[in-house]
Order: structure tokens, then C-alpha cells, then sequence
């Protein structure tokens, strides 16, 4: 009794270790290979449970996912100006062909990943030697990021891989590059600035001269309205003097007497020599008999 539940428990190992060894599952994030003496068999690209002869068939992975190939150093690159540049960039790839990959990489990730960056480089190179450093730089990096992708993944097809992107973290000078650069874009700025400042001093100087044209025309055209508002006014009180005077004769002569007083004596050391009993002091001696008469 003890015998057969032996064998029995036996027998029970014996399916357990064949099932492990036929049974094998495939993860939604994998393709798998199924080798039978060393030859593909199948790939298996779905998710699931499925079943290999076991000692002769054995299975292998490969990541379904997309994957980064990430530069470790800056790449040195010449433009078509024939100035070096220091360019960081990064790949994004994945499987395609799970077979055609095994085939051509024996399936090392190390090997896929050292025949993209030639691939990368060489297309990066190319594009690069076809234009400036503004254009690599900022004017036509997106146009050069879409070439590089489809010509790296026109190449890499060759070894069942698809080129997901291209991009270029960074595009930086070389330092014995980057001071002389720096110093020309210094100049270059400096002589537009210059340049600027030029442009508004001669703007500035225009703007002057005709504030002072118009400030000159202004007060001219003031001084001639003055002046002929005055002369109106002058003309307008001559008349009325004129017809006053017309109109007392005497008054007149009073007036015009008192008016030559006023201009002849406005400072305290004004002088003046004439006869006492000159015409001119007409007025002044009726107004002093006058005053002579009151105080009596």
C-alpha cells in the first residue's frame, strides 16, 4: 500500500514537472519565440496560456514596449558653416518583428541598440552638414527631428524595429566656439543699439526742429494778431478822441497840455527851461489862480 501511494505521488510530480515544463504564458507587455532545436518555430505576439513539447521546444521573451536609446555623451556634429556643434539627443524604438529582430540582432538589446545609434548619428550628421546653426538650432529643427525619424526608421525596419521618434535635447557650442560667438553676437548687438540711438537722436532732432518751427510760427502769428488787434484799438480810440475833441475844443487843448506834463516832468531830476509866461504853462497858472481863489 505504501508502495503504490509512492509510485502514485511520483507519477503526480512527474505530470506536475511536465505541465511546468509544456505549459508557458505570454504577458501583454511581450512577443514570444518558441525554438525548436535552435529554430524559430512560432511567434506568439497575443497575450495568453499556450503549450511546447517540453526538452526540445524552449521559449524566449522580447519587450513589446517602447523603449528609450538614450545618448550617454554629447555628439559632435559640423553645419554647412563648417562650426562644430554638441548635440544631445534620444530615440524612442520597440519591436516589430520579433523574428526579423532575432534573425538580425540574435535578439541583444546591447546590438539593437549600437546599430540605432549609427543609424541616429549618420542620419543626424547628414542633416546637420545641410544647414546653419540657427536653422539646427531653432529654424528648422522640427522639419530636420521628422527627416531623421523616417530615415532612421526606413533603416532600422532592416532589423524589425520601428523608429518611434527623434529628438534632440540639446544643441550646444563647443567651449572654444562658444566664447568667439558670444563676442561677435556682443558686437553685433552693440552696433545695433548704436545704430538704434543714432536713428532716434536724428528723429529726435527732427521732432525739435519742428517743435520750434511751429513754436515760432505760433508766436509770430500771436505778435501780428496783437499788433493788429492794437492798431484796431488804437484806430477805435482815436476816434474817439477825435470826436470828443471835435465836439470841445477847449477840452482838447486842456487834455494835450496835461498829457505834454506828464511826459515832461516823470522823474524827480526832469527839467525843463522856458519863459514863465510861456504858452505852456497856461493851465498850470489857471489852476494855481484857481486854487488861490478857493483859498480865499
Amino acid at each position: 500500500m505504501k508502495a503504490s501511494m509512492n509510485i502514485v505521488a511520483a507519477v503526480f510530480v512527474a505530470v506536475l514537472v511536465v505541465l511546468g515544463a509544456t505549459i508557458f504564458t505570454v504577458d501583454q507587455r511581450q512577443y514570444a519565440i518558441i525554438f525548436q532545436l535552435g529554430e524559430v518555430r512560432n511567434v506568439i505576439e497575443e497575450p495568453g496560456l499556450y503549450f511546447k513539447w517540453p526538452l526540445i521546444q524552449n521559449v524566449r521573451y522580447f519587450d513589446k514596449r517602447i523603449l528609450t536609446l538614450d545618448s550617454t555623451e554629447p555628439e559632435r556634429f559640423i553645419t554647412s558653416e563648417k562650426k562644430n556643434v554638441l548635440v544631445d539627443s534620444f530615440t524612442k524604438w520597440r519591436i516589430v518583428d520579433p523574428k526579423l529582430y532575432y534573425i538580425s540582432v540574435a535578439g541583444d538589446e546591447g546590438r539593437a541598440k549600437t546599430r540605432l545609434t549609427q543609424t541616429v548619428n549618420a542620419g543626424l550628421r547628414e542633416e546637420f552638414g545641410k544647414r546653419t546653426v540657427h536653422d539646427v538650432v531653432s529654424g528648422e529643427r522640427d522639419k530636420i527631428m521628422a527627416q531623421m525619424r523616417e530615415k532612421a526608421d526606413l533603416d532600422a525596419r532592416k532589423i524589425g524595429v520601428q523608429i518611434v521618434d527623434v529628438r534632440v535635447k540639446r544643441v550646444e557650442l563647443p567651449s572654444d566656439v562658444s566664447e568667439s560667438v558670444y563676442r561677435r553676437m556682443d558686437a553685433e548687438r552693440k552696433r545695433v543699439a548704436n545704430e538704434l540711438r543714432s536713428q532716434g537722436a536724428a528723429e529726435a532732432e527732427k521732432i525739435r526742429a519742428d517743435a520750434d518751427k511751429q513754436r515760432e510760427v505760433i508766436v509770430a502769428e500771436a505778435y501780428r494778431d496783437a499788433q493788429k488787434m492794437k492798431g484796431e484799438g488804437d484806430a477805435k480810440a482815436s476816434a474817439i478822441y477825435a470826436q470828443a475833441f471835435e465836439g470841445s475844443p477847449e477840452f482838447y487843448a486842456f487834455y494835450r497840455s496835461l498829457e505834454a506834463y506828464r511826459n515832461s516832468f516823470k522823474g524827480k531830476n526832469d527839467l525843463i527851461v522856458v519863459e514863465p509866461n510861456s504858452d505852456f504853462f497856461k493851465y498850470m497858472k489857471s489852476i494855481s489862480r484857481s486854487g488861490d481863489k478857493a483859498g480865499k
